[in-house]
């Protein structure tokens, strides 16, 4: 049974900016700002060699028609998750590493554990490292206590493994408790936090949400928590759903994407643009290739207008911008929740 705790829930909001959004005031006057995020899954997933009591039967070649085996290996399903880590993760390294941009990885701690010498060249090449859970598991059934220690032991891993403690995080396999259990945990361990990205698929700029547990504090005393929103209808996740993405599809709708927000922008209301990648899906040729052709695309179209950056560049940016202040998305633009 899915655990909630009335302590961590955050409500809904169903109007959010409103008609005429905000202008997040991009760096250089930027018209749009891009943000590659890496899913880095591969040796986090489910398998009887984690202790898992069947196989991982999710976002794997065989897509909708994909199965997974009980209390065995899944050897097919392993050698797909291997390539991502063995082949497909460098080569979307090079491929940033070409385009001179960074990434925001969304990384699993023991993924990152596995293999210690991507992990590094991750740092070493100035990618971020955001927190993307422990393992790749559901943990809606876990208690609080047990979610705490998993969101601790989560960051100190990534911490041990490539040097860098995250400042961000995306689980997608999580409670209805991380949005506001996570913040309090960095929090308890002294830690900073810039941002979350956990379950936001609501809007297209960032905004700030009251945390309940900050309610009894004076205003000056309370953080917040800053949101940059999140999506998955530009993610290669989609070549292995229905309906989802082939080729030709993923390359024309992320191009689609980028032209109606950059026209927004170029009209007064710049917005950000989400591009989710897996090593295992995105890490194949056909793929990165049509991603290539979509980076070549964005330069030559968009030039000095596009702002390329990490979820902690954007949080460092709206912060310096648009500070906390309670009950507030932004200064200036009050939250409402529809009454």
């Amino acid at each position: 049974m899915v655990v909630t705790d009335p302590r961590y829930e955050l409500p809904r909001d169903l109007e959010g900016y409103g008609e005429h959004s905000l202008n997040p005031q991009w760096p250089n006057n930027a018209k749009i700002c891009l943000s590659f995020l890496l899913n880095y899954e591969e040796g986090g997933e489910r398998t009887v060699l984690n202790g898992d009591a069947h196989s991982e039967p999710y976002l794997w070649e065989k897509g909708a028609s994909s199965t997974f085996v009980t209390g065995a290996r899944h050897i097919s399903a392993e050698s797909e998750y291997e390539y991502g880590s063995r082949v497909g993760a460098w080569r979307l390294l090079r491929l940033f590493k070409e385009m001179g941009w960074k990434f925001t990885s969304w990384a699993v701690a023991q993924a990152m554990e596995k293999n210690p010498s991507f992990a590094k060249a991750c740092v070493r090449d100035g990618h971020e490292i955001a927190a993307h859970g422990l393992r790749w598991l559901d943990i809606g059934e876990m208690s609080v206590e047990e979610e705490r220690e998993y969101i601790r032991e989560n960051a100190l891993s990534l911490e041990r493994t490539t040097g860098v403690f995250p400042k961000g995080y995306f689980y997608g396999r999580a409670s209805p408790n991380i949005r506001g259990l996570y913040p309090e945990v960095m929090k308890e361990m002294g830690r900073k936090l810039l941002y979350s990205s956990e379950s936001c698929f609501n809007d297209d700029v960032p905004y700030w949400m009251d945390l309940p547990w900050e309610k009894h504090l004076k205003d000056e005393e309370k953080e917040g928590l800053l949101v940059i929103p999140y999506n998955y209808d530009c993610n290669d996740g989609k070549f292995y759903m229905s309906p989802g993405f082939t080729g030709t599809t993923y390359l024309d709708y992320l191009k689609g994407t980028f032209d109606m927000l950059y026209r927004e922008g170029c009209n007064g209301s710049p917005k950000l643009m989400n591009v989710p990648m897996h090593s295992r899906i995105m890490g194949k040729p056909g793929r990165s290739e049509d991603l290539r052709k979509f980076m070549l695309y964005v330069k030559e179209k968009g030039g000095d207008d596009v702002w390329v950056a990490k979820r902690e560049e954007i949080a460092e940016h709206f912060k310096s911008k648009f500070p906390y202040m309670p009950r507030h998305l932004a200064p200036g633009h009050p939250i409402s929740l529809g009454k």
